[in-house]
């Protein structure tokens, strides 16, 4: 039996998504029938050697073997890394990313991946200039339900999508939170759109853009509009269209997401000219789809699958990234450059639209 590719990663942040991703990472890839790839965290930085030893012993198992740094500089130096994954805030997501890059190690960072798209046009000529791979973690898109619901979509069953409505919503409590909490703080990249907004749109893009009929046409119209809350000034509520209408593909998608109310169900509904599929919340990481059969407004069948499996699906992306590294890819073509750079687009529309301006300095490239 041939061995696993092993991927070395370090961890960029000691945070609650870190520690989402190395739980999931060092769950056993056989558990998914995973067995041509496998996965090491052998570094883990953090603001002092405290906390990242910290990290360790909680949610690494206290592997001895994993090398604590009190900087992030210390895990890019580290010859015992392949592969970054970066999860600090997103205001510095452009500077850890380019630092990695830079020190020629592969990066899997956070979403949103950047505050707009000229910082990651600008990190995607950093990774094309000292050879390195590059992803958004845009983990739902790795998941064996999306797979799933893209391989349905496409198999034309269901005829040609038409329209799509996705949302997600959380309650923070934004009245009984400081300021200065990276949702509502305008320095921190506050708001909506670029911390909820990708799940959202994450549908719309493998439904639409990457469906056959679209030929990978960019949309042809985005409309946005935002409610913004007194507190901080940063977009509270906003609702944006996406239409897609340049080639065969005559599709829309209505995409909101808001602070202040829960999700409701459905997550998703992606509506077919003979069918429909929903998509039961929370839509970053739904366990179960319905698909419904229609004649007219008549349904014929319905069927619901349900996944089940260890962890949280975290570790799909990091096994996308192994097989890249292994097969010298620059890019996946799961999640590629040219999704980022669309979400980016996107966003960079809507804040335009909705009048949101980051402070000054915020951004890195402009």
């Amino acid at each position: 039996m041939t061995k696993p590719f092993v991927l070395r990663w370090g961890i960029i942040s000691t945070g609650r998504i870190a520690n989402c991703f190395v739980t999931d990472l060092l769950v056993d890839p056989e558990t998914r029938d995973v067995t041509d790839v496998a996965h090491k965290v052998t570094a883990v930085g953090s603001r002092s050697v405290q906390s990242a030893q910290k990290f360790i012993t909680e949610y690494a198992k206290g592997d001895k073997s994993i090398k604590a740094y009190g900087s992030y500089a210390g895990v890019f130096a580290d010859p015992n890394v392949d592969a970054v994954y970066i999860g600090t805030p997103h205001t510095l997501h452009y500077e850890n990313a380019l630092d990695a890059i830079k020190a020629k190690k592969h990066v899997l960072c956070e979403k949103p991946v950047t505050l707009n798209a000229a910082e990651l046009r600008s990190l995607l000529a950093a990774a094309k200039e000292h050879g390195v791979f590059f992803m958004e973690a845009l983990w739902t898109r790795f998941q064996p339900l999306a797979l799933e619901v893209k391989k349905i979509s496409e198999s034309g069953v269901l005829g040609a999508p038409l329209a799509l409505q996705a949302d997600l919503s959380d309650d923070f409590q934004l009245h009984r939170i400081p300021k200065t909490h990276r949702i509502l703080d305008p320095a921190l990249g506050g708001g909506a759109l670029l911390d909820l907004g990708p799940y959202p749109l994450i549908w719309a893009i493998l439904a639409l853009y990457e469906h056959p009929a679209n030929q990978g046409a960019a949309p042809s119209n985005v409309s946005g509009t935002m409610l913004k809350t007194p507190l901080t000034g940063v977009d509270r509520n906003t609702s944006f269209t996406v239409t897609f209408a340049e080639r065969e593909l005559a599709a829309q998608a209505i995409l909101s997401c808001n602070l202040n109310v829960t999700s409701y169900q459905p997550g998703v509904i992606i509506r077919y000219e003979k069918g429909t599929i929903t998509l039961a919340a929370p839509i970053y990481c739904p366990k179960s789809f319905t698909v419904q059969y229609l004649e007219g407004s008549k349904v014929t069948k319905e069927e619901m699958r349900q996944f089940e499996y260890v962890g949280n699906g975290w570790h799909f992306q990091a096994d996308e990234v192994a097989r890249c590294v292994r097969d010298r890819k620059s890019e996946s073509s799961l999640w590629g450059h040219d999704k980022s750079l669309m979400e980016m687009d996107i966003f960079d529309e809507v804040r335009r639209q909705g009048n949101y301006k980051f402070p000054p300095g915020v951004e890195k490239v402009v």
